[in-house]
């Protein structure tokens, strides 16, 4: 079992992203990831930047991007910064990718709004490129959205950089058992009745594929709060106290899912880590082994 923590791109002058990082890294959390929104009113950070910065800042943790939307980056360029950052942080990318969720940040950033079949068309193309690019001497795609052209990049990549894709329709789903390493949907677009149906079809694609489908992580991204008070249920998130949590969680793992990220909710964020670390995360690893 994996456990991740997610870190909020705000950029608030009360906020600070590497510090909740290395707290995450010090209770032994395996990965920290972040969302990736460009667009908005309120002040945050380009998460690229934000997560290199946080590698540059710890020594163990693995950082997660949750997940790049392919559109807002050429694949190509994408396949050269995650070399980098991979090799500049000893081995600590999991590169999370989307087709996009949100066409209002298309429009506000000059880029063409691709279409549903777009998206998912241009997030198959973008892993086969960034993969050849990581291992073939020269690579060319001449793909319907993305290509390239005897495109070289030095150094290769020294490792098998974890693709973990965040998809939830069955073309998309197809993709990620075809290609991915991982899938990591979340708990709000995906609820547990849903999710296994979604799972079933994204090993199926493994299978067809001819891939073990256990080569493929599967990572559930929760919303989640600690509180010993009683109160009822929130829809599209875990609470309730360390207890209720775990089984929660444990149902969770019993579902396949080998890894999961957290999103803490509430201003208590540093106490509710602390919480989950002590309370929760030991019962559920427990169970899962």
């Amino acid at each position: 079992m994996q456990f991740g923590l997610n870190i909020s791109t705000s950029a608030r002058s009360d906020s600070d992203p590497v510090g909740a990082a290395q707290h995450a890294e010090a209770l032994g959390f395996d990965f920290v990831s972040a969302s990736d929104h460009l667009h908005g009113g309120s002040p945050t950070f380009e998460t690229w930047t934000m997560l290199a910065w946080i590698a540059a800042c710890t020594s163990r943790i693995h950082v997660a991007t949750r997940v790049l939307a392919v559109p807002y980056r050429s694949p190509a360029v994408l396949a050269k910064m995650a070399e980098s950052f991979d090799r500049l942080s000893g081995g600590r990318l999991i590169l999370g990718l989307g087709g996009g969720a949100m066409d209002d940040e298309f429009r506000a950033f000059g880029l063409p709004t691709p279409s549903a079949r777009d998206k998912i068309d241009g997030l198959e193309e973008a892993i086969r490129i960034i993969r050849g690019m990581w291992s073939e001497q020269q690579f060319s795609l001449a793909g319907r959205l993305h290509r390239t052209e005897c495109a070289q990049i030095e150094p290769k990549a020294g490792r098998r950089i974890p693709i973990w894709l965040g998809t939830f329709g069955d073309r998309a789903l197809a993709v990620t058992g075809r290609l991915a390493d991982g899938w990591i949907p979340s708990l709000g677009y995906a609820p547990p009745e849903q999710v296994v149906v979604m799972r079933d079809k994204l090993l199926a694609a493994a299978r067809a594929a001819g891939r073990d489908p256990s080569e493929i992580t599967s990572a559930y991204n929760v919303a989640l709060r600690i509180d010993d008070r009683e109160t009822p249920p929130e829809p599209n998130m875990v609470s309730g106290s360390a207890n209720a949590v775990a089984d929660q969680l444990i149902g969770f793992v019993r579902l396949g899912f080998t890894a999961l990220n957290f999103i803490l909710v509430g201003d208590d964020t540093h106490e509710q880590a602390e919480r989950l670390a002590r309370d929760v995360i030991p019962t559920v690893r427990a169970a899962a082994q």
